[in-house]
């Protein structure tokens, strides 16, 4: 249950982050919906490596008490 909450607070901060970047000029003007994917993509993917980071910390320290 942890993870999952994990999951969605990192998502949504990814999301945030990736807002101040300008994108925009890596891609061409029509190719909106390619720009959306790799945006998404991007935050998909920060809050999974950042979830599992977390996660597996979380649970070296436990161990250790």
């Amino acid at each position: 249950m942890i993870k999952v909450i994990l999951y969605i607070v990192m998502f949504m901060s990814a999301i945030w982050a990736l807002g101040g970047l300008n994108i925009n000029r890596f891609f061409k003007q029509s190719k909106v919906l390619e720009a959306r994917l790799i945006y998404l993509m991007l935050a998909i993917s920060i809050s999974y490596l950042t979830t599992n980071f977390l996660y597996d910390i979380f649970m070296h320290f436990q161990i250790i008490k």
